[in-house]
This record gives structure tokens, C-alpha cells and sequence, in this order.
């Protein structure tokens, strides 16, 4: 057996207990015992390279080194991180996002539809040394994901279905700059109340899976109906849970729950409010009901009420789905919902890393379906159409008091 034969077998041998350093030290000792031509016979051996074998010699030999028997790397060492070599890279990178997000009416939405090596790409055109990989890491961190094809469009897409989502985005922009409060607002699926499978997977000991009920299809069960308001300046949730029916008189209630119970102490201020709402349900732009219900909200609180809702087919992009729902079903996957109270306990647990905090209630009123709105209450609203698709976008202004003469 020759040198390098011995070195590569005691190197197999010891590779296992070595860190960083150690290796390099070891390599330089043997490279030192071997004198002429030791830190080429070494590196073939090890596949350590020259230069990092003549290191670890040149540490050998200092002997003001002193050893750091929990470091590999001295204090300081290592690649420093790119937000360290480039200090507007995440401001350079959101911006470029923005641009590249499919549909977002306030970015960052989290859904990019540009490839990684697009991304990449433009950020070389700005003179960073970045790759694709990177642009993933960096994707990845700052909370964006990759996402499939979702059936969300219903037939055709509206013409002003680009231009809306500007209009959203713009005015939520003046809202925010003004410090006043931008809601997203929307109810989430019923769900059964009962001792019924909940979709999705939770660890438990091998073998003992919770048992639920087999069947589900009686027409008297209990259902919940999880109405949400969701800040997005605030990252805050309100929950509030009916049981009764999802009717605008029910979704303005939950409004006015969230003023009452929050709203008006964050913005002590405020004399606007901004709502973003799908186009259909019990907040949808033709709904009458909704409008009336908004202007007694309205009388009540002084606050001048703008109205945004999104376009047919897209309602998937209002932020309440992926900031607040998405958490809230990820929360209490496969742990039945088996009364009212462990719904509305669920929903107050509510977390993300980002700091989302969720307030939840429960909403035992009788909400009657069917009411009818008469022309003359529609002409009595006071109401300001947008030029721009004013059945999706509208002001709800406080009534002036009738004088009783």
C-alpha cells in the first residue's frame, strides 16, 4: 500500500468525526509529514483542495491561533447572506414581484407567475450576481409559493378585470396612506357541527385514529357559518360564527361586530372605511340587501363606507381567502368539529409566523331570508357611483338626520 493508498483509508476512517476545521488540520499534518509534494498527494487522496490543505498548514504554524474547540470558522467567517452584499435587494426584488403577480389588487398577493429564471434574469438586468436557485431560497423565505392551475374563472374573462384590480389596488393604496382601515370581507364554507370527519391529516399514536360519525347527510344537522373581516394593514382576523342563514343583514352584523369589537379601537381616527367583497353571496354587487344594511352601518358610525368588489370569477384573489381561511382550515384539519364551542376555539387559535392574530365569536341572531328591498328604499341610499363600473364600485355616505318640524 502506498502513501496515498494509507492517507485515503485513514481518511475514510476518520472523515465521519470530523468538522470543517478538523479536516483541514488533519490534511495539513499529513501534508506536513510527507514534506515534498505532500499537499498534492493529500488532495488526490481526499479530495480536499490544495489551497484549503496550505490553510490549514498555515494554521498550524501560527501559533497565536488560539483554539476554538466550537467553531470550524473563526468568528465572522462564512458567506454573508445577500440581503448583507445587497441592501436594496428586497426592496429592488418586492418591486419586480409586484409587477410579476397574476391578478393582485393589493401585492404582495403570494402567487408569482414569472419563473424563477425570469426572476433571476431581471435582477442580473439590475446588476445583481444572483441565480435562479437563489431567487427560489429567496421566494421561499419571504413566503411566496408555487402554485398549480385552480378552476376559478367562470367562462370568460371581463374585459375590466385588470383594470378593477387597479382600481382596487389604488385606492386601497390611498386608504392606507391616509391611515384609514381596508377590510377584506367574505364567508367561509358551512361546516357541520358533530362528531364528523374533517378533511386533512394530524399525528396520532399508530393505530388509534379519531372515530367519527359514518354518515353525514341528515338534512336537520347543526351547520356553522364563518363570516370573516380581515385587516390587512393590522394582520388581524374577526370571526364571527352564525348559525342561522349567510344573509347581508348577517354579513353586516359581522362588520359592524368587528368595528365595535376592534376596528374603532385600532383606528380611533378613522372617518372612512374601505371594503374589498366578491361580486356574488350576501355581500354581492347586486345584492340590495347588502347596501341597505350598509347604510344603517353607516348612520350608525359616520363612516363614510367605500365599496370594491372583485370581478366575477375572481374572488379567490381577495385577500381573506389565503391570510385568513387558508390558516383556519389548516388549523383544524382532522380534529371534528363536534360543538359550537370548539369552532369558535379553533378559530380565536388561529396563528402564522407572520403574526397573524384571529378574534372569534359566536352569532346566535335569527336572520330572516327572502326580504325584499323596494325601489324607493334603493332611491333613499345615499350612494356615489364610481365612473369606472360603478356596480363594483361605491361610496355608502352617512344620511343626514331628517329634521322633525
Amino acid at each position: 500500500m502506498n502513501a496515498s493508498e494509507s492517507i485515503k483509508v485513514r481518511y475514510d476512517l476518520m472523515k465521519p468525526h470530523l468538522n470543517e476545521k478538523n479536516r483541514r488540520l488533519w490534511a495539513a499534518t499529513e501534508a506536513i509529514a510527507l514534506k515534498h509534494g505532500g499537499i498534492k498527494i493529500v488532495s488526490q487522496a481526499t479530495g480536499i483542495s490544495e489551497p484549503t490543505i496550505r490553510n490549514g498548514i498555515a494554521e498550524l504554524k501560527n501559533k497565536t491561533d488560539e483554539p476554538d474547540h466550537k467553531k470550524s470558522r473563526k468568528s465572522g467567517g462564512g458567506r454573508k447572506s445577500l440581503f448583507q452584499i445587497y441592501p436594496n435587494l428586497k426592496k429592488d426584488f418586492l418591486e419586480l414581484l409586484e409587477s410579476a403577480t397574476r391578478g393582485d389588487p393589493m401585492s404582495p398577493l403570494l402567487w408569482v407567475s414569472k419563473s424563477t429564471r425570469h426572476l433571476a434574469a431581471e435582477l442580473q438586468k439590475k446588476g445583481y450576481n444572483i441565480s435562479h436557485v437563489t431567487v427560489a431560497k429567496l421566494l421561499s423565505e419571504m413566503e411566496y409559493s408555487l402554485q398549480g392551475n385552480k378552476k376559478t374563472l367562470e367562462g370568460g374573462s371581463n374585459p375590466d378585470r385588470n383594470a378593477q384590480f387597479e382600481n382596487i389596488n389604488n385606492t386601497a393604496k390611498e386608504f392606507l396612506k391616509n391611515e384609514n382601515p381596508v377590510i377584506s370581507i367574505d364567508t367561509k364554507k358551512k361546516e357541520l357541527v358533530g362528531n364528523f370527519k374533517n378533511d386533512g391529516k394530524e399525528y396520532a399514536p399508530k393505530g388509534e385514529p379519531i372515530e367519527v360519525n359514518m354518515h353525514d347527510f341528515q338534512t336537520d344537522l347543526l351547520k356553522a357559518i364563518p363570516y370573516g373581516i380581515y385587516d390587512i394593514v393590522k394582520n388581524e382576523g374577526w370571526v364571527n360564527v352564525g348559525i342561522n342563514n349567510d344573509t347581508s343583514e348577517f354579513a353586516v352584523e359581522s362588520i359592524r361586530r368587528w368595528w365595535n369589537g376592534l376596528g374603532r379601537s385600532r383606528y380611533p381616527g378613522a372617518k372612512k372605511l374601505m371594503i374589498t367583497a366578491d361580486g356574488g353571496g350576501s355581500n354581492g354587487s347586486r345584492t340590495r340587501l347588502f347596501k341597505i344594511e350598509l347604510q344603517k352601518f353607516a348612520n350608525e358610525t359616520g363612516l363614510e363606507i367605500t365599496i370594491c368588489h372583485f370581478p366575477p370569477g375572481t374572488s379567490k384573489w381577495n385577500k381573506i381567502e389565503h391570510r385568513l381561511f387558508s390558516f383556519i382550515t389548516q388549523n383544524w384539519r382532522a380534529k371534528p368539529l363536534t360543538d359550537l364551542v370548539t369552532i369558535v376555539n379553533l378559530i380565536a387559535a388561529t396563528t402564522t409566523k407572520t403574526g397573524l392574530k384571529v378574534s372569534c365569536e359566536l352569532d346566535e341572531n335569527e336572520y330572516e331570508k327572502g326580504i325584499v328591498v323596494s325601489d324607493e328604499e334603493m332611491n333613499n341610499l345615499n350612494i356615489t357611483r364610481n365612473s369606472f363600473r360603478g356596480e363594483w364600485n361605491y361610496i355608502i355616505a352617512p344620511q343626514k338626520p331628517k329634521v322633525i318640524t
